[in-house]
């Protein structure tokens, strides 16, 4: 089997890509026992010239060599109290300190090593804390509609008819949405989501998948609904596919979650009578495929490209949802991309003249294992 790229490699002395360090330690410690050692033997020959006894010249020697030693070994324990505190400081939760990086040689490479490992557990202490604040918000709301509802009936103030009873299923199923997706999310995250991959034909299949779409606008948009997803009955899905009989190798219920998400997300920010389009083409390898969904709506500032699959991102586009949408939850791209990640495959949203045009690479048979 085949790997990637070559990585980094080298041993010491040596930089990520091979090339020999001016200033590794190795090299300094070198140099140390090359001075030291011609110190004394300067010393000693110039004992021999001016007939200085050896017990002076022993002893210069060895206040010389320890000078020097000295200054050595504080240039390399100085970096390693500060590599101490702050690594102790990142145990104890404060992940803001960082190592000075003014160093050419290993203890360099270990700063920076240190820095970058500060900022991934800073960047997952502020999601974290970040998914709990969402996640606590998501789940009032509903819970919140589904009291008052509640209390209502409860307290007299509303009768327990059909419609009642309605906004409190909307409500419930509104808060079991939001665990359903957070438990996907949970079982991508830990792997436990075996991957069911076959041959299908692409045509019939993502016919499938936008009907299905939009039969569940059709059945949300007949109630005023508060679910997180699009209840927009004016946009148009349309599907391209070329060639008619082009096939692949997937999991279908994986990329079902794909395209419904990436489907669904379109449509919220679509304007008004707008349409969104679902291409598939055939991919570079076997039975590959390239999907691209495209909408019509503001699109995203390049700025925030690399933040579009991230749990619970909203975009941070002015006035980003369409008419009918209430934002959702920003879960859905997440899903999205870890089920494409499941696969081996690829997905970014690309340049477009208008909207937001996301594509999405599955690799086909490259992707099982040999």
């Amino acid at each position: 089997m085949s790997g990637g790229p070559a990585g980094p490699r080298g041993g010491p002395g040596e930089d990520p890509w091979g090339a020999v360090r001016p200033f590794s330690i190795k090299t300094k410690l070198g140099a140390l026992v090359v001075v030291s050692v011609l110190i004394t033997t300067g010393l000693s020959i110039v004992a021999v010239h001016t007939k200085t006894e050896l017990r002076f010249i022993t002893v210069f020697s060895m206040i010389a060599t320890l000078l020097i030693t000295q200054f050595v070994a504080h240039s390399l324990t100085a970096p390693l109290d500060d590599m101490n505190a702050v690594a102790r400081s990142i145990s104890q939760g404060d992940y803001t300190r960082r190592v000075r990086e003014n160093r050419r040689d290993e203890l360099g490479d270990l700063a920076e090593t240190i820095n970058v490992m500060a900022d991934e557990l800073e960047a997952q202490d502020r999601q974290r804390k970040e998914l709990v604040a969402n996640v606590s918000h998501e789940l009032r709301t509903p819970i919140a509609g589904l009291r008052a509802v509640l209390e209502n009936v409860v307290d007299g103030f509303a009768e327990p008819d059909t419609e009642t009873m309605r906004t409190a299923l909307k409500q419930t199923e509104r808060l079991g949405r939001l665990v359903e997706t957070l438990l996907d999310l949970s079982r991508l995250d830990n792997g436990v989501v075996p991957l069911r991959q076959r041959r299908f034909e692409v045509w019939p299949y993502l016919s499938g998948v936008l009907k299905e779409a939009n039969m569940v606008v059709g059945a949300r948009a007949s109630m005023t609904s508060g679910s997180g997803n699009h209840t927009r009955t004016d946009v148009h899905l349309h599907l391209d596919v070329s060639p008619p009989e082009l096939t692949a190798h997937a999991d279908p219920e994986r990329i079902h979650q794909v395209v419904a998400n990436l489907i669904d997300n379109a449509v919220k920010h679509s304007p008004a009578h707008g349409r969104v389009t679902v291409k598939a083409r055939r991919g570079p390898q076997p039975e590959s495929l390239e999907l691209e969904v495209l909408d019509e709506g503001p699109g995203i500032p390049r700025s925030e490209w690399h933040r579009v699959f991230e749990r619970f991102n909203r975009g941070a586009v002015r006035r980003p949802h369409g008419p009918g949408s209430d934002g959702g939850t920003g879960l859905g791209l997440a899903i999205a991309r870890w089920a494409v990640d499941l696969h081996g495959g690829r997905i970014g949203v690309a340049e477009s003249d208008r909207g937001c045009r996301i594509i999405v690479t599955l690799p086909g048979l490259s992707s099982v294992p040999s």
